[in-house]
């Protein structure tokens, strides 16, 4: 069946607002400080297990590798910055951008444990999603992880992503073979997703923090 065939244009550094956090273009010397506080002491060298870096021991390090991430078209890094904690929390990306056939990536997640399982966590990943189709147009939004990342897989199914199935001996990540999860969101799929994600994130979805309906549901 003939479908529109117009490119979408690639994702910018820009800022995208949220209730419970704000999506801000990574910036090394602005977010080094909150992100090497937040994710590189030895207590959280599990942050990194699954990503393609880190962990990491030396500031200086670290610091050349946000700078590149930074600096960076794909994967085209954001960080996440809270607006109670007034900090950056974490990272996220757009990567595997292809504009011509609309098809991008969320991926290189790093969230700290002061995001974790919070409603900004969530609503991070709803803004990207919300961003991906409605303001850039895509048709196909994915999600990979590597097989063997339980929270990660969880995450895809709790956010509304469709398992397809495992790319095996896909890569090598840090020395190890990497069988890959893929995972995907389709542009027809959105409105029902938006919705869900909509209810969810609603304040009358909680008290006292804590939710009433789990996001799963209310799809």
């Amino acid at each position: 069946m003939p479908i529109d065939s117009q490119p979408a244009p690639r994702p910018r550094r820009t800022t995208i607002e949220g209730r419970y956090v704000r999506l801000v273009p990574l910036d090394a010397a602005a977010h080094a400080e909150d992100l090497w506080r937040g994710a590189c002491a030895p207590e959280h060298d599990g942050l990194w297990t699954y990503l393609f870096d880190g962990p990491y021991r030396e500031r200086a390090a670290f610091d050349g590798a946000l700078a590149r991430k930074a600096a960076s078209e794909d994967p085209l890094f954001f960080a996440i910055v809270g607006r109670e904690a007034g900090r950056a929390l974490g990272y996220a990306s757009f990567l595997r951008i292809e504009p011509a056939h609309r098809v991008i990536e969320v991926g290189s997640i790093l969230y700290t444990p002061a995001l974790q399982r919070t409603t900004g966590a969530t609503e991070a990943m709803y803004l990207m999603a919300r961003h991906a189709f409605e303001d850039l147009g895509y048709r196909r939004y994915e999600w990979k992880c590597d097989s063997r990342n339980e929270p990660s897989r969880r995450a895809a199914l709790r956010l509304g992503f469709t398992f397809e199935g495992i790319f095996r001996q896909h890569m090598i990540v840090k020395g190890q073979n990497r069988d890959t999860a893929w995972y995907s969101m389709l542009d027809r799929e959105w409105p029902a997703r938006k919705a869900a994600f909509e209810r969810w994130l609603d304040p009358a979805n909680f008290a006292n923090g804590i939710q009433k309906t789990a996001l799963g549901l209310l799809r």
